[in-house]
């Protein structure tokens, strides 16, 4: 599973999104879990494949999952639905 966290060194949000995803995946502990954070002023190529219009927005498996920071219990969730399929 990929889970790519897009972000942008201006935005206050961003850091929640990815402290969230950090805790979520060492929770779940899954080695399937290959995070990626990516700063859109850096990979806008990123932002085109996606159609990035807001930050942060967290990408699992090439679908757009989270527009902003879920909350733990959110990330978590999906991330055990999505893993058990």
């Amino acid at each position: 599973m990929l889970v790519e966290v897009i972000t942008s060194p201006q935005c206050p949000h961003c850091p929640t999104a990815k402290k969230v995803v950090e805790e979520v995946v060492k929770k779940v502990s899954c080695d399937d879990i290959e995070v990626k954070y990516i700063d859109v002023t850096e990979d806008p190529g990123t932002v085109e494949k996606y159609n990035i219009m807001t930050v942060p927005t967290i990408v699992i498996n090439g679908e757009i999952a989270f527009l902003g920071a879920p909350s733990i219990e959110q990330l978590e969730n999906y991330l055990r639905e999505n893993l058990s399929r």
